[in-house]
């Protein structure tokens, strides 16, 4: 039996992990960690303060934390979680370099982590096929468009941002640029665009054009379930998996 904790855990994500965890019936809900709705009852878990992390830890001896919270949360929690010797599966995003940094320090050697933007299934084949892509359209310019729910806090997506990145380097280094106002005639960039709006669950495009043609490679998730099912995944991964840092590209084998 793996032995669950959820910081988050009366969040949109963090709910539905939760939920998620209690039906699985190799798997164990054993702390639940939020800063509003302290001592409502999860399962059967009374919702602790994650200022009682480190208390809560040591008493319930969870083998895994899970993590969708915000980046100054998911660092400290990450720390708690290393000292404790609890392995991590974080979907936090916006990150910046310096609580990276600090979090893959924590980690380091410690306990084995899953960190990534995206866990749903379909979004890690689709950066997959944006980088295969990448290689054969060198000369077309290349548009990332997302959108999500007017919620969320970060911009541009952490999906989106890595969208980016992998096609960056497959391009050789090409420069990002964030929007556009203004004069600006397109140079050799990959522009990032985000969309803010109602309930939108995530979708992300991106757009290769060439003279004459034009192909879309597009990820739109219908239900944060996909992103549940991915975190699942990495639970049941990463109690196996040697210490340090781990993507979805480990868990999934692609």
């Amino acid at each position: 039996m793996i032995k669950v904790a959820v910081c988050g855990a009366c969040g949109r994500m963090g709910s539905l992990i939760t939920q998620n965890v209690l039906q699985e019936g190799d798997m164990e809900l054993v702390a639940a960690f939020e800063i509003r709705k302290i001592g409502t009852d999860v399962g059967g878990v009374r919702v602790s303060d994650v200022k009682d992390i480190d208390e809560v830890l040591t008493k319930t001896k969870p083998d895994v934390l899970v993590d969708f919270t915000t980046a100054s949360g998911a660092v400290e929690n990450a720390i708690s979680a290393a000292e404790h010797d609890v392995n991590l599966v974080i979907g936090t995003t916006g990150f910046t370099p310096e609580q990276r940094a600090k979090m893959e320090r924590a980690i380091d050697e410690k306990v084995a982590a899953v960190i990534s933007p995206n866990f749903s299934v379909g979004v890690n084949v689709f950066w997959k096929m944006i980088e295969e892509a990448a290689k054969h359209l060198k000369d077309y310019d290349v548009e990332i468009v997302e959108a999500h729910h007017r919620h969320k806090k970060d911009a541009p997506s952490g999906t989106a941002t890595r969208a980016a990145k992998i096609i960056s380097d497959a391009l050789g280094g090409r420069k990002i640029i964030y929007g556009r106002e203004g004069l600006c005639p397109r140079e050799d960039e990959i522009g990032v665009h985000a969309v803010r709006g109602g309930d939108i669950v995530g979708d992300h495009l991106v757009l290769f054009a060439g003279d004459g043609e034009r192909m879309e490679i597009v990820h739109r998730a219908h239900s944060r379930q996909a992103f549940a099912s991915g975190a699942l995944k990495a639970i049941r991964w990463v109690v196996n998996a040697k210490k340090g840092i781990h993507s979805m590209d480990n868990v999934l084998g692609i």
